[in-house]
C-alpha cells in the first residue's frame, strides 16, 4: 500500500515523497531496483534514477540528457534536500553546473562535481554517509547510465565486497544498451584502471547488511 500511495503523490507532487523513503537502511537493494528504469518519487525530470547503497547511494541522469550541462535545477536540489539527501554529485558533464549549498528548513544539501576517473572524492563522502548516518548521496550524469553507473560499481566493490567483475557486469547491463565511445569493455576498463579499494574506507559487517544489495 505505501507503494501505490507514493505512486499516486508523485502524480500530484514532482519527487513528493517523505525522507524515509530514501534514508531507511533496511537490507540492500534487489537485482530488479538496480536495474529499474526508475523508482517511485524520482525527482522530476531524472531518467534511471535507482538505488545502489539502501539509504546511502543513489544514482540517476537526466530524461534526454543534459545538453546544456547545467545540471541539477534548485527545484531538484531543493526536492533532494527536503527528502533526506546530504550531498549530490555531477560526475564528468557539469561544465555549465550552478555547485554549492542548498538549505531546506533544517537540512541543507552539497552540490559538487565529480570524476569517474578520479573516485577517490565520492567513495570518501560516501563512507562519511555510511558512519556518520547522515543523508544519502546522489550521484549523477548526463544520461544517468556510464558515468554515474561506473561510480556506483565502484562503490559496489569498495563497501560491499563486490568482485571488479561482477561490479562490471553490473555497469553493463544497468547502462540500458547505451553506446560508448571506443567501446564498452575499454571504456569501463579505463575507469576501474585508476580505482583501487581504500582499506581506510572499511565499514562493519552489520552496516554492510544495512545497505548492500541483496
Amino acid at each position: 500500500m505505501k507503494t501505490i500511495l507514493i505512486a499516486a503523490l508523485a502524480l500530484v507532487l514532482p519527487f513528493s515523497v517523505s525522507a524515509d523513503d530514501f534514508t531507511t537502511r533496511s537490507g540492500g537493494p534487489s537485482n530488479s531496483d538496480m536495474l529499474a528504469r526508475s523508482m517511485s518519487g524520482q525527482p522530476d525530470g531524472m531518467a534511471f534514477f535507482r538505488p545502489v547503497l539502501t539509504g546511502v547511494l543513489y544514482r540517476g541522469g537526466f530524461q534526454g540528457g543534459d545538453k546544456g550541462r547545467t545540471g541539477l535545477s534548485e527545484t531538484q536540489k531543493r526536492s533532494l534536500c527536503q527528502s533526506g539527501f546530504s550531498e549530490a554529485f555531477y560526475a564528468d558533464f557539469g561544465k555549465n553546473t550552478s555547485y554549492g549549498t542548498t538549505s531546506c528548513g533544517e537540512g541543507s544539501l552539497e552540490y559538487n562535481s565529480a570524476r569517474s576517473s578520479r573516485p577517490s572524492s565520492v567513495m570518501k563522502d560516501v563512507h562519511k554517509a555510511i558512519v556518520s548516518n547522515s543523508g544519502p548521496v546522489l550521484v549523477h550524469c548526463m544520461w544517468g547510465v556510464h558515468s554515474s553507473g561506473a561510480l556506483s560499481a565502484m562503490a559496489l566493490v569498495q563497501f560491499c565486497g563486490w568482485s571488479e567483475t561482477r561490479a562490471k557486469a553490473y555497469w553493463n547491463e544497468a547502462r540500458n544498451g547505451a553506446p560508448c565511445s571506443g567501446g564498452c569493455d575499454s571504456w569501463i576498463d579505463g575507469k576501474f584502471a585508476r580505482f583501487s579499494v581504500d582499506p581506510s574506507l572499511a565499514i562493519s559487517d552489520a552496516q554492510s547488511a544495512a545497505i548492500c544489495p541483496k
